[in-house]
């Protein structure tokens, strides 16, 4: 647990959470796991027993990996060992958080793990000083991982071959001045919901009728909010305001395809089609 410490410390220059919460955690249904070159901690996982609305879930909190380390796919063992570890406890969900426009985040939570976009929390933490948050609104995404899913378990779906057009944009960028992306002042929500609610109408024969949207995302949000702030809460405002809106609707985000085109697409489908 001091070990973790220091590397909260190393990860977010911020204060460590106490020793005798997360060893109180632990003994009250918590996990917390470490990753191990020799003896020395260079990631960990932390969560909590968490219930809401008469369930209960496995709260996972934080999760950080030491720079030298980063792109390892260590932090994807580390959900992998919580899973199977959380399953053993009787959990058969997992929550936790994550900055909506952070790609490498969302490809792990969503691509990788089978985690899906189900809710989102406008400046879930208020001011944050840490050198990853400062200065924005610190709006959060909460996943729903549901371990013992079809939807987590499967090899593969219609998901994952879900095409990207033109026609199933919900709003589209352009480059600025120095090739940052920029989202399009044009964005309707009128529009938005009619171009859903029609499609969705005209598939209801269509039990296992692909449907979804995709959303552009800058695909390195850190680099350009170093740039451009002014741009960073650009993409910060309106995002909040199409995924709000989705989710609203009854989608969620279940998927980050890469590109090379300075952005990163979230796809997002009705949660009802998912073998949840």
């Amino acid at each position: 647990m001091e070990q973790v410490q220091e590397l909260e410390r190393d990860v977010w220059q911020i204060d460590p959470v106490p020793v005798h919460q997360t060893l109180t955690a632990v003994k009250n249904g918590g996990l917390v796991l470490g990753a191990f070159d020799g003896d020395e901690l260079v990631g960990f996982n932390y969560g909590f027993a968490g219930f809401q609305n008469g369930q209960v879930y496995l709260c996972s909190h934080m999760m950080g990996i030491a720079k030298a380390y980063r792109g390892r796919g260590i932090g994807e063992l580390l959900k992998q060992k919580q899973k199977e570890l959380a399953f053993k406890q009787g959990y058969s969900l997992i929550k936790w958080t994550y900055d909506p426009l952070e790609s490498l985040n969302a490809y792990l939570n969503l691509s990788k793990l089978r985690g899906i976009g189900a809710e989102y929390i406008e400046n879930c933490y208020g001011e944050m000083n840490d050198a990853l948050n400062k200065g924005l609104p610190s709006d959060r995404f909460q996943v729903h991982w549901h371990i013992t899913s079809e939807h987590v378990h499967s090899a593969s779906s219609w998901i994952d071959q879900f095409p990207l057009q033109d026609n199933n944009v919900l709003v589209h960028y352009q480059l600025k001045s120095g090739q940052l992306p920029q989202l399009s002042d044009h964005i309707s929500l009128e529009k938005i919901t009619d171009m859903v609610i029609n499609e969705e109408a005209g598939k209801l024969h269509e039990r296992f009728s692909p449907q979804g949207y995709w959303l552009p995302i800058p695909d390195n949000f850190q680099t350009l909010k170093k740039q451009d702030y002014a741009l960073a809460l650009d993409w910060r405002l309106k995002t909040r305001k199409i995924i709000t809106h989705m989710l609203a609707l009854g989608y969620v985000a279940v998927r980050l395809l890469k590109t090379d085109q300075g952005v990163h697409y979230y796809l997002f489908v009705p949660q009802h089609r998912l073998a949840l």
